[in-house]
């Protein structure tokens, strides 16, 4: 009879990872309990919470009071074994944040870059300034994910361009990676919206939409089949370049701001239709949050023009409106994209506003920095 020595070891490494999962989501939980909900016997998870244990990945949180007996022991999985950061680059600062293994924010941070054109410098003095600041070793942090504007190569993983972030260019990563260790990820900051949205937000449970982020600038995020979409090379969401009636075409893609949509749509578009309609506020969230219907009619109407040609291409049921100006408008703006969307589009998708409380770029940074500490440390354990 032949034998497959690995099997064994593989079953424990599987069954391991099953129960730190279900401790992460469901936890603590005794050791009959995880038996239960993983359909292990008493002994085998017996076993298997000694070696969480024994690596320092669980630990005895607590007691549950039984009948008659002893009380039994409640097993958690162990903050401090892992932490993970996640950034958002902007042109005049970077946000950080650390997170534990389970996924509680241990620091978030502001600063402003001591030198702007070496992105790697920058990055590097933030990430320990954040990890000085949570009394945490950089030598700790298990995942690295920085979300940036800009197209980002998803095979390279290097940014291809980015108007905002000029000297965030291919090379960069690379660099990034010699400095803080090979689980340095560039991702677009509509992205992590995105999975933030997923995660915590207004798309939990759906794996078919799209995050429509309206601000200074316009980007789409697009979940299907609960992944994301980047495209070939990484240029699916571009939507302030889509092309709409009434608004000129670029002569010069290398010129910011100059695409169709984001004519209709920018911060100098909507404070124009205001100052036109004699709304007042000091900056344009202001002017979309205290806007009368009629201004916020034709917001919605403009919106939609993006929102539509998404729809009849993708059909993604959920639109969530994001970015300063998405949530500025809040419930009121998202019902009426929703129905300017139904009077030109035969498909009907439910629009919603954001549901993600603080950053959603650092909420998505960490979603996905989490995802792969998870797969590198729940995935070692035997």
């Amino acid at each position: 009879m032949s034998r497959s020595p690995g099997v064994p070891r593989l079953l424990r490494r599987l069954n391991d990872r099953a129960a730190l999962e279900l401790l992460l989501t469901d936890g603590p939980l005794t050791r009959a309990e995880l038996g239960e909900r993983t359909g292990l016997s008493k002994v085998t998870a017996g076993q298997l919470l000694a070696r969480l244990e024994e690596r320092g990945l669980v630990e005895v949180a607590g007691e549950r009071a039984g009948g008659r007996g002893p009380h039994a022991a409640l097993y958690a999985v162990v903050p401090s074994s892992a932490y993970v950061a996640g950034l958002e680059v902007l042109p005049d600062s970077l946000k950080v944040a650390v997170a534990d293994i389970t996924g509680r924010v241990v620091v978030e941070i502001t600063l402003n870059p001591s030198d702007g054109r070496d992105p790697v410098k920058a990055v590097h003095e933030a990430v320990q300034r954040a990890c000085d600041t949570a009394n945490v070793s950089l030598s700790r942090l298990r995942a690295f994910v920085i979300g940036t504007r800009g197209v980002v190569d998803p095979v390279t993983g290097d940014v291809r361009w980015s108007y905002d972030l000029p000297d965030w260019h291919v090379g960069v990563l690379a660099s990034l990676r010699e400095t803080l260790g090979a689980s340095v990820t560039i991702e677009n900051d509509v992205n992590l919206v995105a999975l933030a949205e997923h995660k915590y937000g207004a798309a939990v449970g759906h794996d078919d939409f799209v995050v429509l982020w309206a601000g200074v600038g316009q980007g789409l995020g697009v979940m299907l089949g609960g992944r994301l979409h980047r495209g070939l090379s990484g240029g699916a969401g571009e939507i302030g370049w889509l092309p709409v009636p009434g608004e000129p075409l670029p002569t010069d893609v290398s010129e910011p701001q100059s695409g169709s949509f984001q004519r209709l749509v920018g911060h100098d578009a909507l404070r124009g239709l205001a100052d036109r309609r004699g709304v007042t506020g000091r900056t344009v969230p202001d002017l979309v949050r205290g806007g009368d219907d009629g201004y916020l009619d034709e917001v919605a109407g403009r919106l939609a023009v993006g929102a539509a040609a998404v729809t009849v291409v993708l059909d993604p049921g959920l639109i969530v409106l994001s970015g300063d100006v998405g949530r500025a408008g809040g419930a009121r703006l998202a019902a009426k994209v929703q129905e300017a969307v139904a009077r030109v589009c035969p498909s009907r998708p439910t629009v919603v506003t954001t549901q993600v409380a603080g950053n959603p770029v650092l909420r998505g940074a960490l979603v996905a920095a989490l995802e792969q500490a998870r797969e590198q440390v729940f995935s070692d354990t035997v």
